[in-house]
């Protein structure tokens, strides 16, 4: 709940005396995030627990109807990828009077192996800098970092930088029940 002086109404607009209005999904954007933040813990948790279940629920209804747009679409995608002799990449064609937009992507995936090779064969065969041809990138798993003896850590502390994610709040009761 959250008193009604705190919907950002001017002081004369306020009802007197103030009354406490139920916080809902329904009004939730009505309210200032300083307003939101405000709240119980209790009701920000009921608040996250219902957006979530909504959230949920509207991607479960966005994929079903993904896969019925699918269904009825994706023979005559391939047809108009071929006739415009692509694999992927986006094509049109009509439908009742609606212009279909079927756009497949593109994926390419390189086998690492193999590209360590060739990379080694531009440079000792072709006499050529693979550099010109090629991006390396070097990764190494914080797994891995993490395992490493301390000298090992401290040489190659100075090429890590450590950058957070977007922070996410969940709230548990303490005493087990749902809020």
């Amino acid at each position: 709940m959250i008193p009604s002086v705190l919907l950002n109404k001017p002081p004369s607009e306020a009802p007197s005396p103030p009354q406490d209005i139920p916080v809902s999904v329904a009004n939730l954007q009505t309210l200032t995030v300083q307003q939101i933040a405000s709240l119980p813990a209790a009701d920000l948790a009921r608040l996250q627990q219902e957006v979530t279940a909504g959230f949920r629920k509207a991607k479960a209804v966005v994929d079903w109807l993904d896969g019925a747009l699918s269904l009825r679409y994706r023979d005559r995608a391939h047809q108009a990828h071929a006739q415009a002799e692509k694999d992927t990449g986006t094509v049109r064609f009509e439908d009742n009077g609606f212009t279909v937009v079927a756009d497949l992507p593109k994926r390419v995936k390189w086998d690492q192996q193999r590209l360590k090779e060739l990379v080694e064969l531009i440079g000792s065969q072709w006499g050529e800098n693979p550099a010109d041809y090629v991006k390396v990138k070097f990764e190494v798993s914080e797994r891995a970092y993490d395992s490493w003896p301390m000298r090992l850590k401290e040489f190659f502390t100075p090429a890590r930088t450590v950058e957070t994610g977007k922070a996410s709040y969940e709230l548990v009761p303490i005493d087990g029940r749902r809020a």
